[in-house]
């Protein structure tokens, strides 16, 4: 039964190009950017110390009051600058304004990071949502700041609408899904992953490492589908990345 489950499973979204996929599996990421005490996550400063250490990008995505890309994780302000309120309550002007908590480095928008990287390290760029969220924007937001850039790049989402909008609106973009099975995420049940995979089609997934190994993971990744896996923070998770995933997403002790 598990034999014909994992042959099912290799089918559950189309095999990508290895030529436009192939880039992912050749660099470890920076959660965040190389973020520690007095360097916030998702800062300049962050994104600017991964690139110096020779690691890949990886920064999320949420959108201003007036639908720009901003380089920020959270939904409100209050645990990364001590400001109340929302972050897109405020324009992306008003967010500039704005410094990390208890440091100097300002926050930013996608603009920003891809005018800093230049092409010298692939991006990993993750667009946040969740219920009843206009994703489109964000994932328009996102489409037009990357407007004329060549680096290396792809976008991913726990929402399989944001590869679904990629594929259709900006196929030149490489899309991902993000995926959790804890009590955090939307995909605790094998039925649930299956069905979110088949909704996205992803080129490739970004899989939580508590998670690994995996059958459904191996599968694809088997039929051809680079597997990258988050966050990995210890040496022990280094240790399951490099066995069960072809790139990690690291911070911290787990940055090789």
């Amino acid at each position: 039964m598990r034999s014909l489950l994992s042959r099912l499973d290799r089918h559950l979204a189309p095999s990508p190009d290895p030529a436009r996929v192939g880039w992912l599996r050749d660099w470890s990421y920076a959660h965040r950017g190389l973020h520690s005490d007095g360097v916030p996550e998702n800062s300049l400063a962050a994104f600017a110390g991964a690139m110096e250490r020779g690691m890949g990008i990886e920064c999320d995505i949420q959108r201003s009051q007036d639908h720009a890309a901003i380089l920020m994780h959270d939904w409100e302000l209050d645990r990364l600058t001590g400001v109340s309120g929302p972050t897109a309550g405020y324009s992306a002007e008003e967010l500039a304004q704005l410094a990390f908590l208890d440091t100097e480095h300002k926050l930013a928008r996608l603009d920003d990071l891809l005018a800093l990287v230049d092409g010298q390290v692939p991006l990993l760029i993750e667009i946040k949502s969740r219920r009843r969220y206009d994703v489109a924007q964000s994932c328009e937001a996102v489409r037009d700041a990357l407007a004329g850039y060549s680096g290396p790049h792809a976008v991913m989402s726990f929402d399989p609408r944001v590869s679904r909008w990629f594929r259709r609106h900006a196929p030149q973009t490489v899309q991902g899904l993000v995926m959790r099975e804890d009590k955090k995420g939307q995909t605790q049940k094998g039925w649930q992953r299956r069905l979110v995979v088949r909704a996205a089609r992803p080129e490739f997934i970004a899989y939580h490492v508590a998670a690994l190994p995996s059958p459904m993971v191996a599968a694809l990744r088997d039929a051809g589908l680079p597997v990258l896996t988050w966050t990995v923070d210890t040496p022990t998770l280094r240790e399951i990345a490099a066995l069960h995933a072809d790139a990690p997403i690291a911070e911290g002790e787990g940055v090789a």
